[in-house]
């Protein structure tokens, strides 16, 4: 198992999280310099607070526990694409790499913006999609 693969099953670990509050199961953690430094998971509900994202959970984190606001030598994993509003915090903190699992056809940062990070920013995504996705899927489904 690569990197990347380890700190998505990090992530989905996070989601997992979310779901048992029955949030939207999306996970999201910070790594820098192979230490994780942020983790966070959906809360949207749990706080009434639509920008309580699993990103921005994790980008708060992040922050506080390095002692700054940009993220310049870390990576964010996360199990969706990020929606536009993340990606613009992600942008703002010049992070260096984002890893996605699945996409968000609906509201994912690509329908709005192609590009809404960082010039520098390297952005992978499919890393775990079909695990990612199940997550989702499995979520809404019971929903219904």
């Amino acid at each position: 198992m690569n990197d990347d693969e380890r700190y998505m099953r990090m992530a989905l670990d996070e989601a997992h999280r979310a779901m048992e509050r029955d949030e939207v199961p999306i996970g999201a953690i910070v790594v820098c310099k192979g230490r994780v430094v942020g983790r966070g998971h959906n809360l949207t509900e749990t706080l009434t607070d639509v920008t309580a994202h699993a990103e921005m959970q994790a980008i708060t984190a992040a922050s506080e526990t390095l002692g700054g606001k940009y993220l310049t030598e870390c990576t964010l994993y996360v199990t969706v694409e990020p929606c536009l509003m993340c990606a613009g915090a992600l942008g703002w903190s010049q992070i260096s790499r984002v890893v996605y699992g699945t996409t968000d056809d609906k509201r994912g940062y690509h329908t709005y913006c192609p590009t809404p990070f960082h010039r520098r920013t390297e952005v992978v995504g499919g890393v775990l999609a079909d695990e990612c996705a199940e997550l989702m899927k499995e979520f809404f489904k019971n929903k219904r």
